[in-house]
């Protein structure tokens, strides 16, 4: 009889943690607020957000994998802190929405005539060019280039560039501070034994004094996956030890989960498997599984625990390959998935990657599918 309620409770707990929506959408809408200012590198967006999650880590009862949460380095950065005006035949564009600046460009000021490259491409000077784009993507450097590109969005802008006016203020930051935040839950029979749970919580940050990137998808929503998964097993604690990293820097090369391979702090060859979680606030199209080829046996072990319980529409496989914090662990043999899920908006990396476009669509099944994964590399 003690065992069979130990087992409702389980159950209990399961469900109310798989369907913890609430948690999971405050989260994402916290982190992705005017607050965090993109999670990046100018307003201490990034210091804030790593502050919000350690808070986070011990609400939730996690023990630090090191002597504290928080995992610092250090690497240079190209920053946007303030002026970021751009007028194009004396019209005032919106930054974001009608041009974004290249990210490695050094700052401007300057009033010239612009001459046509060839149909997309226009030039101011040797060293101050104009490209037209479907599409404005962004993204952080670590270095900063001679040549000042501005993109212009060739929806909002369809008269051809005779003239620029720009005033754009960069700063270059050498040593730029951030911090990974680690944490675990002990296992209750083997300790020793470490399934990781990871995601990047850095975004780009600002672009200028007004206008900044939220990330929702990109990653607010898999920061928020793994805190609800850290909150489940916080209060199930399993056999083996589960870890979990919010890694920073992933916007900027992977420099984040790159440090903590090289400097530890847990024995690699002690994690039997890590899952990373980038996009996946979406789904309806079903989730990509990124090291699928290299772990068929893994593999199929997932996609047995959907076929069981029809999670996921359609679980696609993919190879190798260094699009996210998974890659350093796979390249230092630790066996790693990366998932993301398909469908939905399209936004990535530009202004329109907010929580109110996001559907969490397969949120709840995502978390079942991992709960069900985990459970079966533990038997």
């Amino acid at each position: 009889m003690k065992k069979f309620g130990f087992f409702i409770f389980l159950f209990c707990a399961f469900n109310s943690f798989a369907q913890d929506s609430t948690y999971t959408r405050g989260i994402i809408n916290t982190l992705t607020s005017k607050t965090f200012w993109g999670r990046g590198y100018t307003k201490d967006g990034m210091k804030k957000a790593a502050d919000y999650i350690e808070d986070a880590y011990q609400k939730i009862g996690l023990l630090p994998m090191g002597t504290a949460y928080k995992q610092t380095f250090n690497f240079p950065v190209n920053t946007f802190p303030g002026k970021m005006m751009v007028a194009i035949n004396g019209k005032k564009l919106i930054p974001g929405k009608d041009f974004i600046i290249n990210n490695e460009s050094p700052g401007i000021k300057q009033k010239a005539r612009l001459k046509q490259i060839d149909s997309l491409n226009y030039q101011a000077t040797p060293s101050f060019i104009i490209s037209l784009k479907d599409k404005l993507t962004w993204s952080v450097a670590t270095e900063v280039g001679e040549l000042t590109t501005i993109q212009l969005n060739k929806k909002n802008f369809t008269a051809i560039p005779k003239e620029i006016s720009a005033d754009i203020e960069n700063k270059f930051i050498p040593n730029f501070q951030a911090a990974n935040i680690c944490g675990w839950v002990k296992g209750t029979k083997y300790p020793d034994s470490l399934l990781m749970i990871t995601a990047h919580y850095d975004h780009l940050g600002g672009m200028g004094a007004d206008t900044y990137f939220p990330g929702a998808n990109d990653n607010a929503a898999g920061v928020a996956t793994l805190l609800s998964l850290a909150k489940y097993y916080a209060a199930n604690p399993q056999p083996y030890s589960i870890g979990f990293i919010c890694f920073a820097a992933e916007e900027a090369g992977l420099l984040g989960s790159a440090y903590f391979v090289e400097n530890p702090l847990v024995p690699l060859n002690k994690i039997k498997f890590l899952l990373n979680l980038d996009l996946v606030g979406t789904g309806e199209a079903g989730i990509t599984v990124v090291n699928a080829s290299v772990y068929p046996k893994a593999f199929a072990q997932l996609n047995e625990i959907n076929n069981e319980h029809h999670y996921i529409s359609k679980i696609n496989s993919r190879g190798k390959a260094a699009n996210s914090d998974h890659y350093f662990f796979t390249e230092k043999g630790v066996p790693t998935f990366f998932i993301y899920t398909q469908g939905g908006p399209s936004a990535y990396h530009d202004i329109y990657d907010r929580p109110e476009n996001l559907p969490l669509t397969k949120y709840q099944d995502l978390f079942k599918l991992i709960v069900g994964f985990n459970q079966k590399l533990m038997e």
